[in-house]
């Protein structure tokens, strides 16, 4: 599995922080910028990711932007993207049980770094049910 990780300003800090963590926990890691804090627009980070995460359906993408939903929305926009706003521990799992989303995307200006790191390992060891969720997820 390869994980990739974007972020637009107001993720900036947020997304350093994550990489590092999953750097340490020697996860395969690869950071799509941007590579400081200057004001960027949402959507080119968004799609840069959900381009490199359809390449491969064992790719796994992690968007932060302020609130997390400008990047769902700009991400899902991709074929075979399944890109994820989670706020939840519940929402996560559900996320990736029953959608097989791809992609989780978390709001920095709403979510503590500890819950981010939390949300991303649940989202990362959590695998797709299946079932009779394939026929809805390929309806998407």
């Amino acid at each position: 599995m390869k994980i990739f990780i974007s972020s637009d300003h107001a993720g900036f800090k947020l997304k350093n922080d994550i990489y590092k963590y999953l750097k340490n926990k020697n996860k395969n890691i690869l950071d799509l910028g941007p590579f400081n804090a200057d004001t960027v627009d949402y959507p080119d980070y968004a799609k840069k990711l959900a381009n490199y995460v359809k390449k491969n359906k064992y790719n796994i993408g992690i968007l932060i932007c302020g609130s997390g939903m400008g990047m769902a929305i700009s991400a899902n926009k991709v074929k075979n993207v399944r890109a994820a706003l989670c706020y939840s521990a519940k929402n996560t799992k559900l996320s990736r049980l029953h959608n097989n989303a791809n992609i989780i995307t978390v709001g920095s200006r709403l979510t503590s770094r500890n819950m981010a790191k939390k949300l991303i390992n649940i989202f990362l060891k959590t695998k797709f049910e299946g079932g009779r969720h394939i026929t809805r997820v390929k309806k998407i």
